[in-house]
């Protein structure tokens, strides 16, 4: 198939307008307004949107290998949206039709990451990344950077680019050196109506400012990434200048108003409501990021008054996003009438044969090499209940952990301090089975990308650590019934940013408010203390602030590598080729209520 690179120079996106339109034909402009009398001219399109896809193309399980399915029966992947969007262009009419993302496309799952490592994109006459295929074959118009885009570093994301007959757009994306556009800011498409006048629609495509943070070690020097609302002021009113009729926002970023980074960045993680409150001339934003499904939400803009129309589609194509907008012609130009949104179920469509045909090879490779057996088990081992409980299978991760940071200090100036880990219950349905441990196994225990650090911190400081973890569970007094369903995900926060610290013993009393609920904390049989220094095996995501734990981010570095946890467990059940819970698991933290144990 050809493929079209694109560059982008400067802050415009070509030199002129015209070089920035693309889309059907230019018909000449009415010369006149309808007479008198006469119904107004009128015009009708939609606007298609998917995010959060990470990588997912099949409805299908890399981690389980099999089919995907959740309690609500959702289904994922690009197969299936494509026949929605098909559908949706067979109702409306294909030219009256534009679908776009707002990010996270190219990780998430095994599919995506064997095309950036096992088999990678970058390599001299390497493959077409899955992604990339499936989306030109759907016909996408444009894309936003999502903050996982950055995870395999600037050149993978930069061949994925070259690969796609789309652009992918970031305006707060910028060159460290020039602070110019380091991708393309926007794309203006044209419709043609059957009036006489084109209708242009511009699509602006906004990342996520935590980049700077997330993934700092691929982005330092290179990229920043300056808040939504500012480059978003920046750039609606140059696309109306341009003579956008209709503009929307593809952003990587929720709506709430809320950061998991705390202070360490002036600009607000899930900002899309902030951009439809704060900046005139936005018609809608389709939001992603916060992997959550809103079908419509509208935002008044403070200064005009006018409705923003936003919607989240679910993550990994489960929900294909339809807005839909009625357009009048009035004194000489196009005016958004009336707009609206909606979600499609992806779990109404089978799988399109034209992608399932495109892709069932690469499938297959994957398939193959999650397969693979790197080693035995002497038990089974499951997350179902480490969201509440000190598992064997949490224990594995921070052994693994411990001893790749231990071997790396070793010889040091910081091999005598005592090495802590920290580890999260990043999915509740992980599984080590008894008898044959394959690379499925050993990766689904770690579903992100993050890589391995070491930085030091103080007795007080992981004491503090601790309570701000504790946070998660939901405040149960002694002798209230305990249901586990209730219990976690206090104030939303994500299983993911919850952790549990080996090498300490503590208890947690969730009768206790949040912020005093550390009790009986000891190392080594005596109670911590808060002068002592230790060294904590983090994950890149929580050294670098995410999830604003304290202390960690401005900790003292001493160790980092590149490669992804997950490789260093499968590399570690390689080495060992038996995984013997006996030798690693411990029950070092509980919860419990005025002392008694919860469970």
């Amino acid at each position: 198939m050809p493929l079209n690179r694109r560059t982008f120079l400067g802050t415009t996106a070509a030199a002129g307008a015209g070089a920035a339109i693309a889309g059907g034909a230019a018909v000449p402009a009415e010369a006149h307004e309808h007479g008198r009398g006469r119904a107004p001219k009128r015009y009708s399109f939609s606007v298609m949107g998917t995010t959060d896809l990470h990588g997912n193309v099949f409805n299908w399980d890399y981690f389980t290998d099999k089919e995907f399915d959740d309690k609500a029966h959702n289904d994922v992947g690009l197969a299936k949206i494509s026949t929605l969007v098909e559908q949706v262009r067979k109702e409306k009419g294909r030219h009256n039709t534009l679908m776009i993302d707002a990010g996270d496309t190219i990780q998430g799952t095994q599919l995506s990451y064997y095309y950036a490592k096992v088999d990678p994109i970058t390599a001299k006459h390497g493959p077409v990344h899955p992604m990339a295929q499936a989306m030109n074959a759907i016909g996408y118009h444009a894309a936003a950077l999502g903050n996982h885009e950055f995870n395999y570093g600037i050149p993978v994301l930069r061949k994925f680019e070259e690969q796609c007959r789309f652009p992918l757009l970031g305006a707060n994306a910028l060159d460290a050196k020039t602070l110019k556009p380091a991708f393309q800011p926007y794309v203006i498409k044209r419709l043609c109506t059957p009036h006489g006048r084109d209708v242009r629609v511009a699509v602006l495509g906004l990342t996520n400012p935590g980049i700077a943070i997330w993934d700092k070690a691929n982005v330092s020097g290179k990229m920043v990434f300056p808040g939504l609302e500012e480059q978003a002021a920046k750039w609606v009113p140059k696309l109306r200048s341009m003579g956008a009729d209709v503009v929307v926002v593809a952003a990587h970023s929720g709506s709430s108003g809320t950061s998991s980074y705390g202070d360490q960045l002036p600009y607000i993680e899930n900002a899309a409501a902030l951009v439809a409150q704060q900046v005139p001339g936005i018609d809608a934003i389709l939001v992603g990021h916060a992997h959550t499904e809103i079908p419509e939400y509208r935002v008044a803009n403070k200064q005009t008054g006018k409705e923003v129309v936003l919607s989240e589609p679910l993550k990994w194509g489960q929900r294909l996003t339809v807005f839909d907008f009625d357009l009048v012609w009035e004194k000489g130009r196009w005016t958004v009438e009336k707009a609206g949104a909606k979600v499609l179920n992806s779990n109404t469509a089978p799988e399109d044969p034209k992608i399932v045909r495109l892709l069932s090879d690469e499938h297959k490779k994957v398939v193959a090499y999650v397969n693979q057996v790197i080693g035995t088990s002497k038990a089974a081992m499951s997350t179902a209940e480490a969201a509440w409980k000190d598992e064997p299978i949490i224990d594995l991760i921070n052994a693994v952990q411990v001893d790749t940071v231990k071997a790396a200090l070793a010889g040091g100036a910081y091999a005598a301090l005592p090495v802590l880990s920290q580890a999260s219950c990043f999915s509740r349905t992980a599984v080590i089975p008894s008898g044959q441990v394959t690379i499925k196994d050993a990766a689904g225990l770690y579903p992100f990308e993050n890589t391995l650090e070491a930085r030091v911190l103080t007795g007080a400081q992981l004491k503090d650590y601790l309570e701000f973890s504790a946070r998660y569970y939901v405040q149960t007094p002694a002798g209230a019934p305990v249901d586990p369903a209730k219990l976690t995900n206090a104030d939303n926060t994500p299983d993911y940013n919850y952790d549990a610290v080996s090498g300490l013993v503590y208890d947690i009393d969730i009768a206790k408010p949040a912020g005093s609920r550390i009790v009986n904390l000891t190392f080594q049989g005596k109670p911590l203390d808060p002068a002592a220094q230790f060294v904590l095996a983090v994950n890149n995501y929580r050294a670098n602030g995410g999830g604003n734990f304290p202390h960690v981010a401005k900790a003292k570095q001493v160790w980092a590598n590149s490669e992804e946890i997950r490789n260093t467990i499968i590399a570690w059940v390689k080495a060992k080729g038996v995984v013997d819970p006996a030798a690693f698991a411990s029950v070092d933290w509980k919860l419990v209520r005025d002392g008694v144990p919860v469970f």
